[in-house]
């Protein structure tokens, strides 16, 4: 977990730099989500119920435990954790492709949200990943229906905001239905892992009025040339007069109030705030980046390299986002792993630099990686053990490339969830 964290944590063969672990650290530091949600509760009266969806949803729920005497409280993560110390129960939910036991979480917290009345306050602590971790696909629709969906967006480069389009429309708790499903007054406290902080996609909005209509949803499937290879049930379900009414939806835009405690601008302002203590000029690009990862790991590659005769050194370019992968190959890796990639060659032979890509929740797709480390060594490096970065790029295979030169970054889950951060170094 975060507050676990020190310089050891980001390690790797090229990052022994501990000026550099100390400010990926603050970045994680300062979206701990056990402390955002300290800093953000309300005054609460009466019976309080807890509940917390999501991959920071157990240090968040324990904030909350440990401040407010709670009536009943449940969490789903993606990982079960020592850290709840039996404060309430934990129910593990599937990542990124929903499963059973997301099944079983979804039904939990309808019946969970669902006893409470109109006396109660339930205090819902809503983080990233929430989407996958709890399900409860409307009637004709089967959990195998939904994973296929997934697969099939995850695979194609669909941004997470489109993912969240269809999830919307075909789950009973997200868009809102968890306050359609509840007497209780709801109060969320959220930790955005989306570009801009849109409440409705950051776990697909179980507390927010849904923007979107079926039309919107059958569009996304359109545009990525994948409406034929879901399954009927979801097709007829999306074509059907079945789905809730626009009143209906408009019910639960205003019995919830939703509040942001954390994101990656925070990430990227506290990393900024430590590269400058640790005298590194720094600079935050963005906090928008998004695209396809190998695009985007080019471009900033390009960036370093020309802003090295520009810049004062030792400097820290920052840019914060999450970007896509359209898979094409058989390899195994994650977005951050992917973009770093990309700029290996773009970097080669150039001195003391480094592009660090880096999943702030400490898991980078499919993998124990929340990233890579590129220097200008990186190219001769690998080619030295007989790798080329184009070949491993055009395979998807980020991961086993940067296995053999040990520049994996493996921090473990960090408790929290902010979209990816990247930092361009010149030291």
């Amino acid at each position: 977990m975060i507050t676990e964290m020190n310089a050891n944590s980001f390690a790797t063969h090229s990052l022994n730099d501990p000026r550099i672990s100390r400010i990926l650290s603050a970045a994680l530091e300062a979206v701990n989500p056990a402390e955002a949600v300290r800093r953000h509760l309300p005054k609460l009266d009466g019976k309080v119920h807890g509940l917390g969806i999501g991959k920071a949803s157990i240090p968040m729920l324990t904030a909350l435990a440990e401040a407010v005497p709670l009536s009943s409280s449940l969490a789903i993560s993606k990982h079960a954790s020592s850290l709840n110390s039996n404060l309430f129960p934990v129910l593990v939910g599937g990542h990124p492709i929903p499963d059973s036991r997301s099944l079983v979480a979804g039904e939990r917290v309808l019946e969970f949200v669902s006893s409470l009345s109109k006396n109660d306050t339930l205090i819902c602590l809503i983080s990233g990943g929430g989407s996958a971790l709890v399900t409860a696909p409307y009637e004709g629709i089967s959990l195998e229906d939904m994973q296929t969906l997934t697969s099939l967006l995850l695979s194609c480069g669909a941004h997470i905001d489109e993912i969240n389009i269809l999830r919307r429309q075909l789950d009973r708790i997200k868009g809102g239905g968890l306050v359609r499903a509840t007497k209780a007054k709801v109060i969320s406290l959220i930790l955005s892992d989306v570009i801009g902080n849109p409440l409705e996609t950051i776990a697909s909005g179980p507390t927010v009025h849904d923007p979107t209509t079926r039309e919107d949803a059958l569009a996304v499937l359109k545009k990525y040339g994948i409406e034929k290879q879901i399954p009927n049930s979801i097709t007829t379900f999306l074509e059907s007069d079945s789905l809730l009414s626009d009143i209906e939806k408009q019910a639960s835009r205003f019995q919830s109030q939703n509040l942001i405690i954390g994101d990656n601008k925070l990430a990227a302002q506290a990393a900024l705030e430590q590269a400058e203590l640790e005298g590194v000029h720094s600079e935050i690009l963005t906090n928008e980046l998004q695209g396809e990862a190998r695009e985007v790991g080019l471009l900033l590659a390009k960036k370093l390299r020309d802003e090295i005769s520009k810049r004062q050194r030792p400097f820290c370019l920052i840019s914060g986002g999450e970007t896509t992968v359209t898979i094409r190959g058989n390899g195994k890796g994650g977005r951050n792993q992917e973009l770093a990639l990309a700029a290996v060659n773009e970097l080669r032979d150039l001195e003391n630099v480094m592009l660090i890509s880096l999943a702030t929740d400490g898991e980078d797709g499919p993998t124990d990686a929340a990233g890579a480390v590129v220097t200008g060594e990186s190219a001769r490096r690998a080619e030295s053990l007989g790798l080329g970065a184009a070949d491993y790029l055009y395979r998807n295979d980020a991961y086993l490339f940067f296995k053999q030169l040990d520049d994996l970054l493996k921090p473990g889950p960090t408790g929290t969830n902010v979209n990816d951060l990247v930092f361009l170094f010149k030291i």
